[in-house]
């Protein structure tokens, strides 16, 4: 009979912490969509780690599908997505380079909806500092969040290149208006 009480005792523990802890985490998430959801712009500086290769800059992102960054580089690198287009111009050279938006691992960040279906299906978990969202759609993603404020903090994804590509950002500021023609895309020389 005492047997039969413990092993209830721990049975109901086991069932009661894993209730609370699933609540918690469907709470972080509900949480997290609800910023996301009142979020219109974001200005962010960024570090980009490519197979060991360092990059830095600023950005600025609009939803739907605009993205405007600036690299801390010798070249002069700017590259600004607006929907459809994506181009990469090395300032110091003269030379822009055009590429097909559908094979950007951008597209996950750039429209709100891929955004949210990510942390919607993504699993969810919880380090000290962060809250990971790891979701396996057409490619991993994996998205962090902070977990005191809930800014999205940066993603690791593989481009289609293959490249392990880690992307940490600090926000600057959200839901300014930015200036018609920021997100403009340079014309094809």
């Amino acid at each position: 009979m005492l047997v039969n009480v413990k092993f209830f005792k721990k049975t109901f523990l086991i069932s009661f912490f894993l209730l609370i802890t699933t609540s918690l985490l469907a709470d972080e998430k509900d949480k997290i969509i609800a910023q996301l959801n009142s979020l219109n712009s974001l200005e962010f500086t960024f570090d980009q780690l490519i197979n060991e290769e360092t990059e830095k800059g600023s950005c600025l992102l609009e939803f739907p599908g605009k993205l405007k960054c600036n690299y801390f580089d010798d070249k002069k690198k700017e590259l600004v997505i607006n929907n459809k287009r994506l181009a990469i111009t090395q300032k110091r050279y003269n030379k822009t380079y055009y590429y097909p938006l559908s094979k950007s691992p951008f597209l996950n960040i750039l429209y709100k909806d891929k955004l949210l279906e990510i942390v919607n299906s993504g699993e969810l978990k919880l380090t000290n500092q962060m809250i990971k969202l790891i979701y396996f759609g057409d490619n991993e993603i994996t998205v962090f969040f902070d977990k005191k404020n809930l800014d999205l903090k940066g993603w690791e994804i593989k481009d289609q290149y293959n490249n392990n590509i880690n992307f940490s950002l600090e926000i600057v500021a959200k839901n300014d208006v930015f200036k018609k023609g920021t997100f403009k895309v340079p014309e094809i020389n």
